[in-house]
């Protein structure tokens, strides 16, 4: 039985790639650092500020600190801007949770309390976590597993659904199941979009290996 889904943030609830890279480059530029690689324009999609940070000032403790208080400075609003939600997330959410307790599991920090008031989803998520919590980022499970812990549930009755290897990295540590959404995540259980997971979760009971396509 399914209890809980959990869900990550980028490039599930919502294709960010535009909008995290206008924010790193904005702090970057603030400490005379240039502009986000390719490599980290793609790796900033999933991966937690710190580790965006960390990686950036190569063992620069006092510019890693710099980093993150000039992130939590900013004004979040023109980033926001750029999130593009693959459909109208309040009442899709909504509709999932007349069947499931939700929940979300984030290697997001400073930023999602304010991500989530854009979204309108305040009181849609019965319990949250992310690295802001100042647990292990993903791909280490702590952020699943807490997220579990304030829902009250079990992993064998969880669903993580995310986008990337290392959401299925930390779904198979934290012994829940997992979901992948996109095209960056090709695993056994699959949906080429958000708008077809109510679908997936009607199967996942079933011992099938199911990939749905639109």
């Amino acid at each position: 039985m399914i209890d809980l889904v959990m869900f990550d943030a980028d490039g599930v609830l919502f294709e960010s790639d535009e909008s995290n890279i206008a924010y790193y480059n904005a702090i970057f530029e603030r400490i005379g650092e240039p502009p986000l690689t390719p490599e980290e324009e793609r790796a900033c999609v999933f991966l937690a500020g710190g580790q965006v940070f960390e990686s950036r000032a190569r063992g620069d403790l006092e510019k890693v600190k710099l980093m993150h208080e000039l992130g939590r400075s900013l004004d979040f609003a023109p980033f926001f801007k750029l999130l593009r939600p693959p459909v109208e997330l309040r009442p899709f959410m909504l509709e999932l949770k007349r069947r499931y307790r939700l929940g979300l599991a984030t290697n997001r920090s400073a930023t999602i309390p304010a991500v989530i008031d854009h979204l309108n989803l305040s009181d849609v998520f019965d319990a949250v976590a992310s690295a802001r919590d100042e647990v292990q980022p993903k791909p280490a499970p702590d952020i699943l597993e807490l997220c579990m812990s304030r829902a009250s549930a079990k992993p064998e009755n969880s669903v993580y659904v995310g986008d990337s290897e290392v959401d299925s990295q930390a779904a198979a540590a934290a012994r829940c199941m997992f979901l992948g959404v996109g095209a960056r995540i090709k695993c056994e259980n699959w949906v080429e979009k958000l708008e077809l997971l109510p679908a997936m979760l009607d199967g996942l009971l079933r011992p099938l290996n199911r990939h749905v396509k639109a």
